[in-house]
């Protein structure tokens, strides 16, 4: 299966994984849609697209807004959604509000997407969940929670939205401009560490993980399936 031509939307793609995806995509051919809550950010990441991309605001953690957004439009071929924002704190240090918003903008988000937005039969959904479904950590449950979560519901649309494929990449530590806010010197010095401990000894560029949406996107059989790429953090 090919890309070319083909409608492709990403949901988060003004930044990081998403950006890399939409980047991917365009460069394969695709007419590509990114979506993302900040008009500026969208018209900043298609200004580092080659090819010409729609821009559309929206924010996949407003069920209104997401209907809204896609009335009237014709179907996608493939949807990635790596939108949603998690902050993670121990269990009774965070607020019940805090967690909830985190599980409304990555999980009920990507339910709004898989619900709301056109794909045509046949085309494809491909989800972001985290390494912490596989491997939880002390400190951030909500993430492993809510990753885990989202594993399950791309499982079940497997089924239900069949033959549209659904498939979900788990990604590890990532470098993107989410750790741009840590001071370069300590990001470095994690990346390194990290690095030394995982078995790939590498930290992941938002530029391999977003390969793996395009093998969702393009591999026909891929369905119900999670694409684990944590360097082999869950084996150490």
């Amino acid at each position: 299966m090919e890309l070319q031509d083909k409608r492709v939307l990403v949901a988060g793609g003004s930044s990081g994984i998403g950006l890399a995806v939409a980047r991917a995509a365009a460069a394969a051919g695709a007419a590509v849609t990114i979506a993302g809550r900040s008009g500026t950010r969208l018209e900043a990441a298609a200004a580092t697209i080659p090819r010409a991309v729609e821009r559309l605001p929206l924010d996949i953690g407003d069920e209104e807004q997401v209907a809204h957004a896609v009335a009237g439009r014709p179907p996608f071929d493939h949807i990635a959604v790596t939108a949603g924002e998690v902050r993670t704190a121990p269990l009774r240090k965070q607020k019940i509000a805090e967690a909830m918003a985190g599980m409304n903008t990555k999980f009920w988000g990507a339910w709004r997407v898989a619900s709301l937005v056109p794909v045509v039969e046949g085309g494809s959904i491909t989800l972001t969940s985290g390494a912490f479904a596989q491997r939880p950590a002390a400190g951030r449950v909500i993430a492993g929670a809510i990753n885990a979560a989202i594993e399950g519901l791309a499982r079940g649309l497997a089924l239900e939205l069949a033959p549209t494929r659904v498939n979900v990449v788990s990604p590890g530590l990532v470098d993107t401009p989410l750790w741009a806010g840590m001071p370069a010197d300590r990001r470095q010095a994690l990346f390194e560490k990290t690095a030394a401990a995982l078995p790939a000894r590498r930290v992941a560029t938002a530029e391999d993980i977003a390969a793996l949406y395009l093998t969702c996107m393009t591999v026909p059989v891929v369905t119900g399936t999670v694409l684990l790429a944590d360097g082999g953090h869950v084996l150490v």
